[in-house]
């Protein structure tokens, strides 16, 4: 299991933070052209930090996100239907993966694969719990059918996980190059 010390879960936590208000929705920090990093954001923080109290912290944040873009008139309320809150489940599902996955990786490539697999899976679950609420329960499509959501599978899943694969193995190298440059000091400072 992955240890890090308070100071680097906290400053993780605040570049999670950082990465949501410039990633998330059409309001005043949006970077442009920047795909969303929701998914990867709960991945990543059931990954790397310890509290749960930040799975409540990074879902408020993205709530006021939401909201505060609706409420500005930048998104319309398509999505932000009652079973707007299926997110939770389908975020928790990410947060969860995150935290198994810290449970067993290691530092070598069979964890890579499981990384990668771990992603997949975790993508694949979101998206039934997010995108099959919507579909079925949200009223927007009245003639939803199964072959219709197995369809929006195929056309939305790809783009939801190249998402999430962009921002995790952005942070895997970031990761890896920390954790390599924190070796090398380590070296440096014992062959003196």
């Amino acid at each position: 299991m992955i240890k890090l010390s308070t100071k680097a879960q906290l400053a993780i936590g605040i570049a999670l933070v950082l990465l949501m208000a410039v990633t998330r929705g059409q309001h005043f920090a949006s970077v442009e052209n920047l795909p969303s990093a929701s998914w990867s954001i709960f991945f990543l923080a059931g990954f790397y930090l310890r509290s749960r109290l930040a799975f409540v912290a990074l879902f408020a944040e993205a709530v006021l996100l939401d909201y505060s873009s609706l409420a500005n008139g930048s998104i319309s309320d398509w999505c932000l239907s009652p079973v707007y809150w299926a997110l939770v489940p389908a975020y928790g599902s990410l947060w969860l993966a995150g935290r198994l996955l810290a449970r067993v990786a290691r530092e070598d490539l069979r964890s890579l694969a499981l990384l990668v697999l771990t992603v997949v899976v975790a993508a694949f679950i979101a998206y039934l719990i997010s995108g099959g609420i919507f579909y079925f329960f949200s009223g927007r499509h009245p003639e939803a059918s199964v072959e219709g959501f197995v369809w929006r599978i195929g056309h939305y899943l790809p783009r939801h996980l190249s998402n999430l694969a962009f921002y995790v193995g952005s942070a895997l190298l970031l990761h890896v190059a920390i954790v390599s440059a924190l070796r090398l000091r380590q070296a440096q400072e014992a062959n003196r």
